[in-house]
């Protein structure tokens, strides 16, 4: 018996999240994504490379067509199924010779209502992975109403959900999942030191908050803004820094919980607000300071040293053990 798993290939949240799961589960996983390998991958884990359907391409009558142009969401019933698009077509068609050469009997998806669905056509257990903001439309309903189990990855009661007040029983609140769960956390932290994390800020903002902290003291690290300033591990200044600035994915905030920082976090403008409700949801539960993405320098400022002398309690967040506790869910799934 074999596990599949859809990994989304917008950003880096859905591929963490694998790979904090992946090395507890017990049954063997095929992972099946648009992204690259990753090079920390076990290399006794099977990863298939999807061809991408959001590229233009060329249409029976030899037009070159813009997937957007091709109904893709079906009059709005799915998300993305672009009528014609090869990629489209052999992505799926990969799925499904998978699975019949290779005998998946379960499927995790994160996220796409799209492949929930057809896993489920063909005859598969099915795993969904939710997110917060508020997915009432017709697409999320029909995922949610054939998954086998939906696992929401933060703690119950933090954001309101209103997609999945009707499938209670089959919705598993992992609490947060970040790949640092367990890391030992140092028993200090620089004085008065400032973690720009991610591309929270517009250049602009971030170079003039950099300038104004550091006006009053404050040393200022700024990393993953770019490709350039990318690090493989920012743990080490995720736990030294006494605030840091981050956005409100859910990887981003299970790191923070992990970290225990003391933080400041900006909804980013995402579909169905899903970081505005996470933000929002940190705030009420006094965990970090909010704002949204039009945040101004001199108010970025404010927040920072007002979150330094915060205490938040991000046990709350139930990041201990929660990788583990979605590989049970899985695992509990498989006949």
């Amino acid at each position: 018996m074999v596990i599949g798993w859809y990994v989304h290939h917008h950003g880096f949240g859905h591929v963490s999240r694998f790979l904090a799961v992946q090395p507890h589960l017990r049954t063997p996983v095929i992972a099946f994504s648009s992204m690259p390998r990753p090079a920390e991958l076990a290399s006794d884990v099977e990863w298939v490379v999807l061809p991408p359907d959001v590229e233009p391409f060329e249409a029976p009558d030899g037009r070159r067509m813009d997937p957007r142009d091709a109904d893709p969401t079906a009059r709005g019933h799915l998300h993305w199924a672009p009528h014609g698009h090869p990629g489209h077509r052999e992505r799926l068609a990969t799925i499904a010779a998978t699975a019949a050469s290779r005998g998946l009997v379960t499927f995790v998806v994160d996220v796409s209502a799209e492949v929930v669905a057809f896993a489920r056509l063909l005859g598969l257990r099915t795993v969904a992975v939710t997110q917060p903001g508020a997915r009432t439309d017709a697409p999320h309903a029909l995922s949610y109403g054939l998954a086998d189990r939906i696992v929401a990855p933060w703690p119950e009661g933090a954001v309101p959900t209103p997609g999945l007040s009707d499938h209670g029983e089959r919705v598993a609140w992992t609490g947060g999942i970040s790949r640092f769960d367990a890391r030992a956390v140092p028993g200090f932290v620089d004085e008065r030191r400032v973690l720009l994390l991610g591309r929270v800020l517009p250049a602009e903002v971030r170079d003039e908050s950099v300038r104004r902290l550091s006006e009053r003291g404050w040393k200022v690290t700024s990393v993953g803004h770019d490709d350039a300033s990318r690090v493989d591990d920012p743990w080490p200044l995720l736990t030294r820094s006494t605030v840091v600035v981050s956005a409100a994915g859910q990887n981003s905030v299970a790191d923070l919980a992990a970290s225990g920082a003391r933080a400041v976090v900006i909804g980013q403008d995402r579909p169905f607000d899903e970081q505005r409700a996470t933000a929002e949801a940190l705030e009420a539960w006094g965990l970090a300071r909010r704002a949204d993405g039009d945040i101004s320098a001199t108010e970025v400022v404010d927040l920072v040293e007002r979150a330094a002398g915060d205490a938040p309690d991000w046990a709350r967040w139930r990041v201990d053990g929660a990788a583990a506790r979605m590989a049970a869910v899985i695992e509990e799934t498989r006949p």
